[in-house]
């Protein structure tokens, strides 16, 4: 017979619970996010949207385990992170998270290659230059292989980045701002791809994202307003 827990996780992927987040300046206490509650379905493209300082990249990292609450908890695939140690937290995200950036984060030393295969060369993947590979010539990138960063344009990184987040075959695909420092047509290119990978890999995808243009392609858009849900 099937628990409850089992029921509801055929369902959603991730739920916070009244998460909280201030942080100390000088002698004042900034509060970022107030309360925060929500639950993310299975396979559901979710935006989170707001202004710049509303908390959307705070949020994101508390939800992918970047972070952690001042309070409330965050419960993914059915696992509370928020009472994980860093030594169990982060084999965790490796094998279940994907994180887009919008600065990129490759690492410049390693080749376009090399940055794909390491979140699989950490889960100890015999197959993690295969893998990498295939990823990176479903994004029309196989002639780069061996090209570092710094050859590789703004619109070509963040291709490189998306497929190391996909990797491990991530339950959920986390992506903050992913289209920031591109011009309009990369980061239409940018979207455009993010969407076809999540459906050909069924991973759900969570972006937080100013962009009225990307928040009318999700499944749904959560608003931050001053640190909590706008109704």
């Amino acid at each position: 017979m099937q628990t409850n827990m089992d029921a509801r996780m055929t369902e959603w992927v991730l739920e916070a619970v009244e998460i909280s987040k201030s942080y100390r300046v000088d002698d004042r206490s900034i509060t970022v996010l107030d309360n925060i509650s929500l639950v993310v379905k299975k396979g559901e493209f979710l935006v989170i949207e707001g202004k710049s300082g509303s908390g959307k990249s705070t949020l994101l990292s508390l939800l992918s385990g970047l972070d952690k609450p001042d309070s409330g908890k965050v419960i993914l695939s059915g696992t509370n992170i928020t009472g994980l140690s860093e030594d169990q937290l982060a084999p965790f995200r490796n094998r279940t998270i994907g994180y887009v950036f919008q600065s990129f984060h490759l690492v410049p030393s390693l080749t376009a290659l090399e940055n794909v295969m390491f979140p699989a060369e950490l889960h100890r993947d015999p197959e993690a230059a295969a893998k990498a590979s295939d990823l990176l010539r479903s994004v029309d990138l196989h002639q780069r292989d061996d090209n570092f960063p710094h050859q590789l344009s703004g619109g070509e990184k963040q291709r490189v980045a998306i497929c190391r987040a996909l990797v491990n075959s991530p339950q959920i695909v986390f992506a903050d701002e992913p289209t920031g420092n591109l011009d309009s047509s990369s980061g239409a290119t940018i979207l455009q791809l993010l969407l076809e990978l999540r459906y050909k890999h069924d991973t759900t995808l969570v972006m937080a994202t100013h962009s009225r243009e990307i928040s009318s392609t999700a499944d749904r858009i959560v608003r931050l307003v001053d640190g909590r849900i706008s109704s």
